[in-house]
Parts: C-alpha cells; sequence; structure tokens
C-alpha cells in the first residue's frame, strides 16, 4: 500500500508541474488583457453602426460599398432646426442655442456654416465663369423650342416690368433672367432659404432656423449617458428662459447611434449584473461559502475580459449588440465552476488536481459541443455573428481554462453541504427512466417536423429593424425634418458607375430623363444628384450654344425695336466645370455625400430620391434603371431583407449539420448510448418551433440562431448526466446551471432590441425542456442495480468523509 502510494506520488509530480505552469502562464495570459482592457475602454473602440453587422452583397459588393461609403459621409452629422412664432424672436434664439451649445465641451459638436451670406456670395463667384453652361432641364427644353419672336417679347416683359425676384445678374448679361431661374431651381431642392445670415424654414405654424453640426471627435461611450442629447437639451433650456414657445427638433444618425449606446448600456447593465448577481446567489444557495462565490465570479469576469480582447484584436471594434449578447454568456460560463464546486461538495476530502483531472473529459466534451454550435452560428459571412460566435466560444474557453489552471490552487478547505444542495440532488431519484424512449422520440420528432412542414404556422419575417429597436421620438423627428427640408431618402437610391467623371456624369442626366416623367406622374417629388450642380460637359457645351444663341437674339430684337446698342460683356470662354473644381467649393457640401468618387479604377455616385409615393411606386423606379448602362436601381430595406431570408434558410441547414456533429462527437465518447444525450435537446427544439408559432411569435433568422445556441447549452446536460449517470452532484451541478444559464437568457428577452430578444424567448423557452426531458433519457436498469444505486446515494449523505470517497 505504501509502495502504491509513493508510485502515485511520483506519477502526480510532473502533472504538478505542469499545472502549477499552466497556472503561471494563464496569469501572464490575464494581467495583458487587463492592459489592454484599459486602453480598449479609454479608446472607446465600440462600433454602433446596424450595417456593420451585415455582410456585403455578395451580388452587387458595389452597392455595399455605396451604402458603406454613404453611411461614413453621414454618420458624423446633425441637422438641429430651432423654431418660434416669429423670425426676429428665433434668430436671437439661434443665437443663444450657439453659445449655450459651446459651452458643452462633453459632446464634441462643431457647427458647418451652411448659409451664411458669405458663402453664398462665394458660390456665386464661384459658378460665375461657367454662367452660360447652366441650364435647368425645363429652361434647356423651352429654349429648344421656343420661338424667336417669343424670347424677344419675353426680354421685353423682363425689361419693363417688376421682377418677382431679384436678380443675379444685369438685364444686358442675362436678358432671359436664366441665371437667376437655375439658382431657384437648386434652391427648389430644398425648402429651406437663407435669410439674415440663416438659413430659415417656415413650417407648422413657426420660423426655424436651420443648424448643421458635426461631430469632432467620438462622443459614443457605454457610460449610460447621452453625452448629445444632454448638451442640446442645455441648449434649448438656455433659450427656453427668453422664448418659452421655442421648439427643437433634431436629425442625425450620431443621436440615433447614441440611443443605442445609452440602451445597450442600460441593458449590458441589466443583463450582464443581472445574471451575475443570480449566478453568485445560486452558487451561495448550493455551496454557503463565500470562496465558491467569488471564484466562479472570477473565471466569468476574465471569460468575458478575454472575449472582448481578443475580438477587438481581430475584428478592430467590437459592436454594441456583441457587447449585449456576450453579456448572457454569462449564464453559460459559469457552469465548470458550478460542476467543479459541486464534486468538491460530493467528494470534500479528494484533493483538487485529482478531482479536476476526473472532470475533464466531461468539462472539454462540454466545451467542444459548446463550441461546435457557436461555430456553426459564425459560419455565416455576417459580420455581427462572427463577432458574437468569437466572442462566445473564446469567453467559455477562457472561463473553462480559468476553472483548470486555478481552482485547483486557490481552493483550500471544504465546500460545505448544504441543505438546498443535499434537497436538489435527491430530486434526481424523482425523475422516471422512460423507456422506450428511443422508438417514442423518433415519433415525437417525425410528428413535429411534420407539423412544422406544414408552413403556414410560421410567420416568417425578415426585417432589419431586428437588429436595432431606435427610439419612436428620434424616428418622428427625422420624419419630420426630412418633410420640413424636402431632405431625400437614403432607403432607396441609384448607383451611376463610370469610367471616369465625365461618363458618371452622362448616365446621371440620361437617368434623370426618366425619372422627370415619374415627377410628372407624382410617383416621387424630386431628387438630388451631382450633375444638378455639375452638369456633363458635353450638356455644358451645348447649353453654353442654346444661350449664346438665345442672347444674340433676344439682344438683336430688342436692339431692333427699341433702336437700342445692348451688347454684352465679352469675356474669355472657360473650360468646362469639372466635379473636382465643385468639390473643393463650400456649395458642395449639401450634395457632397452623392459623389461616390473613384476606387478600383471605377467612379461612382448616387443619385437620390425625394417623396417617393410608398411601396407602391418602387416598381416603376427600379425599372428606370432598366437597359441603361452603369445604373443600378438599391432598395437597401427589400436587400436587407432578402439577405436576412437567405440567412436564415441556410442557417437552418447549419443548424440540422450542427446536430449531427454534436452527435458524431458524442458518438466518440458515448458509442451507442449517444443519443440519451442528443435527443432532449432535439425535442426542446423542435417543441420550441410549435410553441412560438402557436403563441403567434415570428420567425425570423435569430430564433434559428437561439436554437444553435440550445444545441451548444442543452447538450451539457445530456453529457453531465451520461458522464455522472447517478451522482446527484452532477444533477446539483445541471440544475444550478440550468438556473443561470436560464437566468441570463431570460433577461435577454427584455431587451428592446428585436434580434436579441428573439435570442432569450428562443432560449427561455427552449432551456426548461431540455433539463426536464434530460433526466428522462437515462438508462433503464434493473432492480438490483436500482437498489445498489441507491445504496450508494443513501451512503454518501449519512456517512463519514471516508466512507464518502470510497463509495
Amino acid at each position: 500500500m505504501t509502495r502504491a502510494s509513493h508510485d502515485l506520488a511520483k506519477m502526480e509530480r510532473p502533472a504538478g508541474r505542469l499545472w502549477r505552469v499552466a497556472a503561471l502562464a494563464w496569469v501572464l495570459v490575464v494581467l495583458a488583457v487587463c492592459v489592454h482592457q484599459f486602453q480598449f475602454w479609454r479608446e472607446g473602440r465600440i462600433d454602433t453602426d446596424v450595417l456593420a453587422l451585415l455582410p456585403l452583397n455578395e451580388q452587387a459588393p458595389d452597392v455595399s460599398m455605396a451604402t458603406q461609403q454613404l453611411s461614413e459621409q453621414m454618420q458624423r452629422q446633425i441637422v438641429v432646426l430651432l423654431g418660434t412664432p416669429q423670425w426676429d424672436e428665433t434668430r436671437a434664439a439661434a443665437q443663444t442655442f450657439r453659445a449655450a451649445l459651446k459651452t458643452q465641451t462633453a459632446a464634441h459638436l462643431k457647427e458647418e456654416a451652411i448659409a451664411r451670406e458669405s458663402s453664398m456670395q462665394s458660390a456665386l463667384a464661384f459658378y460665375q465663369p461657367w454662367r452660360a453652361n447652366l441650364l435647368a432641364n425645363q429652361q434647356r427644353d423651352e429654349l429648344a423650342k421656343a420661338s424667336d419672336e417669343s424670347l424677344v417679347q419675353r426680354a421685353l416683359q423682363d425689361l419693363y416690368q417688376p421682377a418677382t425676384q431679384a436678380r443675379l445678374t444685369d438685364w444686358v448679361n442675362d436678358p432671359l433672367g436664366l441665371w437667376t431661374q437655375w439658382w431657384s431651381a437648386r434652391a427648389a431642392q430644398s425648402q429651406a432659404r437663407p435669410r439674415d445670415s440663416e438659413l430659415w424654414v417656415a413650417a407648422e405654424g413657426k420660423q426655424w432656423a436651420v443648424m448643421q453640426y458635426a461631430l469632432d471627435g467620438s462622443a459614443f461611450s457605454l457610460s449610460g449617458n447621452p453625452v448629445i442629447g444632454s448638451a442640446m437639451e442645455h441648449a434649448l433650456g438656455e433659450v427656453r428662459k427668453q422664448s418659452p414657445d421655442a421648439k427643437l427638433i433634431m436629425a442625425g444618425v450620431p443621436l440615433h447611434a447614441e440611443a443605442a449606446a445609452v440602451q445597450a448600456s442600460g441593458e449590458i447593465n441589466v443583463i450582464g449584473w443581472g445574471s451575475l448577481a443570480g449566478v453568485l446567489v445560486l452558487a451561495w444557495i448550493a455551496f454557503r461559502s463565500l470562496r465558491p462565490v467569488l471564484l466562479v465570479g472570477t473565471s466569468l469576469l476574465i471569460g468575458c475580459a478575454v472575449a472582448l480582447s481578443v475580438t477587438d484584436l481581430v475584428f478592430g471594434k467590437v459592436h454594441l449588440l456583441t457587447l449585449v449578447f456576450g453579456a448572457s454568456l454569462v449564464g453559460v460560463a459559469e457552469d465548470y465552476g458550478i460542476h467543479y464546486f459541486a464534486s468538491r461538495q460530493g467528494a470534500p476530502d479528494r484533493k483538487p488536481h485529482a478531482l479536476m483531472r476526473g472532470l475533464l473529459p466531461a468539462l472539454w466534451l462540454a466545451l467542444g459541443t459548446s463550441a461546435i454550435a457557436y461555430i456553426a452560428l459564425g459560419m455565416a459571412a455576417f459580420p455581427g455573428l462572427r463577432q458574437m460566435a468569437l466572442f462566445s466560444v473564446v469567453g467559455l474557453a477562457a472561463a473553462m481554462l480559468t476553472v483548470i489552471c486555478w481552482f485547483p490552487w486557490l481552493d483550500r478547505g471544504r465546500v460545505p453541504q448544504s441543505r438546498a444542495a443535499l434537497s436538489i440532488g435527491k430530486t434526481l431519484g424523482w425523475w422516471p427512466r422512460w423507456r422506450g424512449a428511443l422508438p417514442w422520440s423518433i415519433a415525437l420528432c417525425a410528428l413535429a417536423l411534420l407539423w412544422i412542414a406544414r408552413g403556414h404556422l410560421l410567420n416568417h419575417m425578415d426585417d432589419v429593424r431586428q437588429l436595432q429597436n431606435s427610439s419612436p421620438s428620434l424616428i418622428a423627428q427625422q420624419m419630420q425634418v426630412g418633410q420640413m427640408l424636402g431632405l431625400p431618402s437614403p432607403a432607396q437610391f441609384y448607383l451611376v458607375k463610370g469610367a471616369n467623371a465625365e461618363e458618371v456624369l452622362q448616365r446621371e442626366e440620361t437617368l434623370k430623363q426618366r425619372l422627370d416623367a415619374l415627377v410628372v406622374t407624382k410617383e416621387l417629388t424630386g431628387y438630388s444628384a451631382v450633375s444638378d450642380w455639375v452638369p456633363s460637359a458635353q450638356t455644358q457645351a451645348h447649353n453654353a450654344a442654346l444661350v449664346r444663341h438665345a442672347n444674340k437674339v433676344v439682344l438683336d430684337g430688342v436692339n431692333a425695336q427699341l433702336g437700342e446698342s445692348f451688347a454684352p460683356e465679352t469675356s474669355a470662354a472657360a473650360g468646362p466645370l469639372t466635379v473636382q473644381a465643385w468639390l473643393a467649393q463650400p456649395i458642395s457640401a449639401a450634395a457632397r455625400p452623392l459623389w461616390l468618387g473613384e476606387r478600383e479604377g471605377v467612379f461612382r455616385s448616387m443619385v437620390m430620391l425625394r417623396g417617393v409615393r410608398g411601396q407602391a411606386a418602387l416598381p416603376a423606379l427600379s425599372a428606370a434603371a432598366e437597359g441603361l448602362d452603369g445604373v443600378t436601381w438599391v432598395d437597401k430595406p427589400a436587400e436587407i431583407s432578402g439577405l436576412l431570408k437567405r440567412y436564415r434558410i441556410s442557417m437552418t441547414e447549419l443548424l440540422a449539420l450542427g446536430h449531427v456533429l454534436v452527435l458524431a462527437a458524442l458518438c466518440i465518447r458515448f458509442g451507442r448510448s449517444a443519443w440519451r444525450a442528443w435527443l432532449p435537446t432535439v425535442l426542446a427544439s423542435l417543441a420550441v418551433v410549435i410553441i412560438l408559432s402557436l403563441m403567434g411569435e415570428p420567425w425570423q433568422l435569430f430564433n434559428v440562431l437561439a436554437l444553435m445556441l440550445l444545441l451548444g447549452v442543452g447538450i451539457d446536460y445530456g453529457i453531465y448526466l451520461q458522464e455522472h449517470e447517478d451522482d446527484p452532484q452532477a444533477w446539483l451541478a445541471v440544475v444550478i446551471g440550468a438556473g443561470s444559464t436560464w437566468l441570463s437568457f431570460g433577461l435577454l428577452g427584455l431587451s428592446q432590441t428585436p434580434a436579441l430578444r428573439a435570442f432569450g424567448v428562443t432560449l427561455m423557452i427552449g432551456l426548461p425542456i431540455v433539463l426536464l426531458l434530460a433526466p428522462l433519457f437515462r438508462a433503464v436498469r434493473d432492480g438490483a442495480t436500482q437498489a445498489s444505486a441507491a445504496t450508494v446515494s443513501n451512503s454518501i449523505e449519512g456517512t463519514s468523509p471516508k466512507t464518502k470517497e470510497k463509495a
């Protein structure tokens, strides 16, 4: 006996040294993660863009590139409308608002001068050399069709009658007022007008001053405080001290992003810290010791920190939804620590390292099956899903490595038995063993699949709004600003491509001819394009020829009738106006986002639409691009919906493949009994689908992904019960783990983001079903075997520690 103990000690020495090295190595890894965490939160590398969650459109990568570029250009802009009943009062309020906002340095906002008189004067001076090259479509058509006599009469009428609007040139150099009319057409693209060094619009019984701000730096954080919103409210409060009736309306991507950040901060606190608190309370109830609570909490915090650092290193940023989803990882990662301490409670005299070696096969298999589910989650070309999958796999692995490497060293002393732990462990004996489980399960699966295959029970929903739940107030303000200013919508647009800038402009002009016909039929109210401000060189030459001819005819006719000798000023002809020259001017600010520039030898621009007449107009708008070289119709909501639908179908197929892979892994460990660990999760998954369909819940991609997670989590319960079939301590670990996991995902079901809520509701239903089914699939034993198992269980509860260890 002494020699055997000596040999065992010799074998354990190398293993102990290896364990010590692993523990020290993990200390170094955790220290490096702490350094990275400090840098990460200081720099605030948090991504709030919903489109960043979505993959590039494999069928039209140009469209995805254009959308991303447009998003990058618009993501820092905020439009502010400040209104009072009287214009003088509004002007004073705008000055007060600007002064108050400048004191709010934390918001990092900088005003952009969009309506100063100096800006308008500089714009007129810039365009002056190309004045004759610029005609609106209606002007060009009128000049081409009008007779010489009608042009002369029109010029005479303009000469002798007071003008309805101020002229931008003298009558001799522009007898038909073409230059003034062109600027009027440009101004018609927006309902706002320059007035007293402000941009002004009248609407809803108020006089509004329009201001535009840009973010100067990052204002997004997870502090839970709406930095921009608070700054705006402070400035509005200062205004209302003088003008109590003042009203503020805001629109812009940063406002939605900040609202999402604030919402995510609250959800992370509720889900993450709520889950952690729940796990620690359950650990205390089960083990009645502070040591297990602290060590389990440490493993969870390290798992989340390592997951966050690795995700940031791989992707460069971490999306808000990844953080919210990752907060629910707490309820899964605690299983390893709970399982260890449940085993320690059942064998208090067994050395921690020896105990851990006995647990390793079940722990590695549980991690492997969970990893398979998460990896399948990340196989889709969804950047958001890949982030969530990487975060989850790394977090689980880090939590388990913390348990394996540190717990045997840090866990000193006994884990006392508690009445709650004994009571929970005894409940395993309440569950019957299901005779004929395999044939009955196969029959139930067949019936469930037949039920689901009928299809009409599932209400499929593939909508980008699943990914973000914007504030109704912000959405209403965004729509109100768009209507008051006549802003184009980024939801649908045309992407125009060409070998050079000139070709892009010519193709825009061809497209606009078709859109003009749709404006006449009121399918839309207008459009915005770069060629509105910079016509193609071909069109400029045609316009100049028309203007020269018209001016000569008019002046010759007027001179003949009045006996005058009017002659225009002569100046050297300028070359055509170019996009590059226009982009360098402040006047290009309003339409600059439409020019996407050159990438990979191809020039791109966008033509955006205003006042689209709902869904009914979309087919006609799509048809307008047919047959036009280099012109692509983009309906972003429809594109994203199609993308989500394709991935819902493909992820359903991957879910089936994931079940096959998990069953294969179980067969390697359990052989012909593998189905006993696998079928409870299969039945629970099918039951969830039927229950959700009966509840009328929409079926979407994220329900499928939740079933993928149910596979990874639920299989663990079957594995633990197969590895330790009649062990009440194993059942205690399963119940405590299931309770904490259910709590985590139940809290995720409280999220205001529909996608995350779908995760939570699906798992909130599925996890209890797996827990109830897993004990039923234990192998059926004869009477003598059951009596023996009962004797062993009773002896463990009622005998000395030494006897328990022998048992």
